[in-house]
């Protein structure tokens, strides 16, 4: 099979390797050609960014496709130079294919013909290293986890992500049932910042870089938990949201970095728990497909 990235020959000769590459709906094992797979899908994606060929919830799944194959060829050990020269190669072959290049033309019906179906999947598993990202689009009349992963401090349960129904609009929150602790006067989210450390730090799990390279954004308030977000064993809890600029903060992040939640008390306690970057970009595009 001829691969894009490999070759210099017309569209028509690499058709097969980005159809085949792209219209793969399942998570992306780490294999020898993974980079090639990331390449496929981000020329797709930046064809469509020029051309406009697929409608929205197509343009979702693709983008949520090519997010997860960055993440599996960064877990497979691909730098962030590898990544950012390969969709570089990627963008500017899409800038020299024409939109009503004859091949192109296929490839989209092909495209449209199989994401079509994952517009209608309410589920999907996005693994990671250590953790995974679960994302589900089933509607529901009480909140539900959109995009989550779970976690723990000490004895008690935190979990991660976006939730979403029973009229509430979709949030990114944390929720912890406490085992005997009272409840924190703050909570924050403590990550890498990607302005003033461009380089991922991946110096050992769960380590984060000096403070001089964090970032911290504190939640703009906390609430009694939905007993629907709550985890199976637990009967009350409380929900802390997130700004809306999290989410960007946390795509930034290299699929393999870690990011800290630590819940302040006052008697100057802090409890931390760990949670894995991992395809969150990828499951946040599955779900912007909407709900089912």
């Amino acid at each position: 099979m001829v691969r894009l990235m490999k070759t210099g020959l017309p569209l028509r000769y690499a058709k097969a390797a980005a159809i085949a590459a792209v219209i793969a709906a399942q998570p992306v094992a780490a294999s020898a050609n993974i980079i090639d797979t990331f390449y496929e899908r981000s020329f797709v994606l930046a064809a469509n960014e020029r051309c406009r060929l697929f409608a929205p919830g197509v343009t979702s799944a693709l983008t949520s496709a090519a997010l997860q194959a960055r993440g599996a060829a960064a877990r497979s050990g691909a730098n962030d130079v590898v990544l950012g020269e390969t969709a570089a190669r990627a963008r500017a072959r899409a800038a020299r294919t024409a939109c009503n290049d004859p091949d192109l033309v296929v490839v989209r019906g092909r495209v449209t013909e199989a994401f079509s179906g994952w517009t209608r999947t309410p589920r999907m598993s996005f693994p990671g290293a250590t953790a995974s990202w679960s994302a589900n689009r089933s509607a529901f009349s009480s909140p539900t986890w959109r995009l989550m992963q779970a976690s723990s401090t000490g004895a008690s349960p935190v979990t991660f992500g976006y939730a979403a129904g029973g009229g509430q609009a979709q949030d990114l929150q944390a929720v912890v049932s406490w085992f005997g602790r009272p409840r924190p006067y703050a909570v924050r989210i403590v990550m890498r910042d990607a302005d003033r450390a461009p380089r991922p730090w991946l110096v050992g799990q769960g380590v984060l870089p000096p403070e001089a390279q964090r970032r911290v954004i504190f939640s703009s308030g906390g609430r009694d938990a939905a007993p629907t977000l709550l985890s199976a064993d637990k009967s009350n809890g409380q929900a802390w949201t997130f700004p809306a600029s999290t989410a960007d903060a946390l795509a930034r992040l290299d699929p393999r970095e870690p990011f800290v939640i630590e819940f302040l008390f006052r008697d100057d306690s802090v409890a931390r728990t760990t949670f894995e970057a991992g395809d969150f970009a990828a499951g946040r595009a599955f779900i912007a497909m909407g709900s089912l």
